[in-house]
């Protein structure tokens, strides 16, 4: 007779929760096979059913049989399959160190359990993603190359806090979201899973599942470091090594180059239209390739600073990269992120600061992108009259939410860290402080203050700008801001944004609006060469002739001149002197340097076969030179930003469309006079009072016969008479060359 139970209700109770534990596996197995289950931790790897007995369950919906290997003593234990074709279960003698191997349709391989490991972010990193503080975000999300338990691979990492399953996807798992659903970390909203064994250059994405069951498009890494090329979207382990820079001696100093007193004059380039190789079905040039020629170009032309159009992976070459889908991979229309590396190294080492286009106002709406990247309106504002951008219908960042914030935070940190950028242009910035900004009256929403301003997104620009000097002194930040919003350019504890400067939008259309008029005309608007003057010290500013310039039906610079053909390159030679000299630093885009004629198009380089013409090479040769002079007069760039630094001489001879100026320097004896005539009319004994007697070299004439000009001029130089004129007690007399602009240096008698 067989023996009853002692206790028939603890008998009841254990096969009840024996049979409950089956139904919540046939569940979980169901699920990963339906690719919809989101806790694969909790079924998959090794588990304890008991204290003494332990199981090992493993997925995969190729595989026929299945295996668990012991490290230790080689034993193997064959798994039975259970529930759904692919899900294989098994016990096994402890805790072991084991391998899986897999039966599939034409292979038999061995490989590593990515479910048998711990998580790999710390309770740190928790606290700080959660919070939105973890600055350094870049080291622990996204694709990265670890080792666990002695064991290589990578892991992922991503925020989708409100998705109900995300996979990573791959050539390593055919691109099946069920293989290698990922541990959702419920105190950061943060998914993650280490692939042992996977190694550098593998193409993966996120799957992503919302949490109504939607399965969503496919997602590209939002912290990835590498991008496939456009058009494909995939992002890119980035398996290469941590570049050993030789650039100590250009970092240790570079905090002198980008000061106020410092000479900043910045080359604004696209590397996708610099300079093609036509023979080559029109390619673009490598980054090996543009430090090989772009690199000594612009040092050669005396430009201290390379400014590029933003190089953040970005889907559409007509975007010019302002729509940028993954902020932490330099694009590889160039190359690798290691390529970019070298670029940037190579152009320490040959003294030129690089600073980068950053585009932190909003971001595209390709499905692969941020976009409802969890199913809910994650990075994005949800409503339109926050989140959408109208002018270039993308979408805006949702300042508000520190996640966000935290993203954009360490993207900026991540560039001046791993890559040694210089400094940070901020494109738009007037689009993020104005919640108004280019929206009709009923298609904005007021700040709790009732106001027109975008609180969360000047406390991001604060602290972007505080964090940015606070880890890397020495760099700059410079706000394209178009608008009247005071102290840009002043120190936070001021109540600034903290920018180190700010573009000069208004001078550059004042000025181009003037100098684009017939010189008959131009003495009726005499005042847009002066009015900038009257706030040019409110700012630290850079006067830019940047890409807007030259597109959209713009034409080029060279092609807003008037008058025939010698009128218009003496009219863009006296207008880049007028630049060179006027308080400021300065940006000259790519091309207008030698007076390209045809208007900017991104998918074409520049038309350098025109520096055969000899107007053309003239204005090249006259940029090289206001370079150099404007790098070595201390009077031209001591005191850009201060108002000592400049005086009136005459700004009123509005008949004859004359100006001049002194410029001066930290040491009194630093000064420099300079005289525009800007009409087509040579002007012979014209006197200029000045402050000291001397002799006044005449250091730069853009009319000069090296420049293309008809050489009109003052020979070496003139010296100053007592003779009072313009209230001051020394005067010059000078001949003004037509058309051009004098730069004169004050000797010692």
């Amino acid at each position: 007779m067989a023996q009853r139970s002692k206790n028939p209700r603890q008998a009841t109770s254990t096969r009840g929760r024996h049979a409950r534990r089956e139904t919540d596996l046939h569940a979980l197995a169901s699920a990963l096979a339906g690719g919809d289950c989101g806790d694969p931790f909790s079924v998959l790897g090794l588990h304890a059913e008991k204290p003494d007995q332990f199981v090992v369950r493993c997925y995969h919906p190729a595989a026929s049989q299945a295996w668990v290997i012991d490290r230790a003593g080689g034993e193997i234990t064959k798994l039975e399959q259970q529930y759904e074709p692919g899900f294989f279960a098994g016990p096994v003698p402890g805790r072991i160190n084991y391998r899986l191997r897999l039966a599939l349709p034409v292979r038999t391989i061995e490989l590593e359990d990515p479910y048998r490991f711990p998580p790999v972010l710390g309770d740190i990193d928790m606290h700080l993603l959660a919070e939105g503080t973890h600055l350094r975000l870049y080291e622990r999300l996204g694709a990265q190359l670890i080792e666990i338990d002695g064991i290589k691979g990578v892991s992922f990492a991503v925020w989708a806090p409100n998705a109900r399953r995300v996979s990573v996807i791959g050539d390593f798992n055919d691109w099946d979201g069920r293989r290698h659903p990922m541990r959702k970390r419920f105190e950061a909203g943060v998914w993650e899973l280490f692939l042992p064994e996977l190694k550098g250059g593998e193409l993966y994405k996120y799957e992503v599942k919302s949490a109504d069951g939607r399965l969503l498009p496919l997602k590209a890494d939002p912290v990835s470091f590498q991008s496939e090329r456009p058009p494909r979207t995939a992002s890119v382990v980035h398996g290469a090594k941590k570049h050993e820079w030789n650039d100590a001696s250009w970092m240790s100093g570079r905090e002198s180059t980008s000061s106020r007193s410092a000479p900043i004059s910045i080359y604004e380039c696209h590397l996708g239209s610099w300079a093609r190789v036509p023979e080559e079905n029109n390619r673009y040039l490598t980054y090996e390739e543009l430090g090989e020629r772009l690199v000594p170009y612009v040092k050669q032309m005396g430009f201290t600073h390379l400014e590029l159009l933003p190089i953040s992976e970005y889907p559409f070459d007509g975007s010019w990269g302002y729509q940028p889908i993954a902020l932490y991979a330099p694009t590889s229309r160039h190359g690798s992120p290691v390529e970019f590396a070298r670029f940037m190294d190579r152009c320490h080492q040959e003294g030129l600061g690089v600073i980068l286009d950053w585009v932190p106002g909003h971001f595209p709406t390709d499905a692969h992108g941020l976009v409802y990247f969890d199913g809910t309106h994650l990075y994005e504002h949800s409503d339109p009259r926050l989140g959408m951008h109208q002018d270039w219908n993308t979408l805006i960042y949702n300042y508000g939410r520190h996640e966000v914030t935290n993203y954009l935070l360490a993207n900026a940190l991540f560039w001046l860290d791993r890559y040694h950028i210089d400094g940070l242009r901020v494109d738009a910035v007037a689009s993020m402080l104005y919640l108004d900004y280019s929206r009709k009256p009923d298609q904005w929403i007021p700040n709790r203050y009732g106001g027109n301003e975008n609180l969360e997104a000047t406390a991001f620009l604060r602290r972007l700008n505080e964090l940015a000097y606070g880890h890397h002194p020495g760099v700059m930040t410079i706000a394209e801001e178009s608008t009247a919003w005071p102290a840009v350019s002043r120190p936070t504890y001021v109540g600034g944004l903290g920018f180190g400067y700010k573009w000069n939008m208004g001078w550059m259309h004042d000025t181009l609006r003037y100098i684009g008029k017939e010189p008959v005309h131009r003495p009726w608007h005499h005042n847009d060469l002066s009015f900038g003057l009257l706030y040019a010290f409110s700012e630290n500013f850079i006067l830019p002739i940047s890409h807007d310039e030259v597109v959209h039906g713009k034409g080029s610079l060279i092609g807003r001149m008037p008058g025939d053909s010698w009128q218009r390159f003496a009219n863009l030679r006296a207008y880049l002197g007028f630049m060179f000299t006027h308080p400021g630093k300065k940006l000259l885009f790519m091309g207008c340097e030698f007076g390209q004629e045809r208007e900017w198009n991104h998918d074409a380089g520049l038309d350098w076969h025109l520096l055969s013409d000899a107007d053309h090479s003239g204005a090249q040769t006259l940029v090289r030179d206001l370079n150099a002079i404007y790098r070595t007069l201390p009077a031209l760039h001591q005191l850009d930003c201060e108002p000592q630094g400049f005086e009136w001489i005459d700004a009123s001879d509005h008949e004859r469309s004359i100006i001049s100026y002194l410029r001066r320097g930290k040491a009194p004896e630093s000064l420099a006079v300079i005289v525009c005539n800007f009409t087509p009319v040579p002007r012979h004994h014209c006197r200029i009072g000045v402050p000291e007697p001397g002799f006044y070299a005449e250091r730069i004439n853009t009319d000069s016969a090296f420049y293309g000009g008809s050489n009109v001029g003052n020979g070496s130089g003139v010296l100053a008479e007592p003779q009072g004129w313009h209230g001051r007690p020394y005067s010059i007399e000078l001949t003004l060359p037509p058309l051009g602009t004098l730069i004169l240096e004050r000797k010692n008698a």
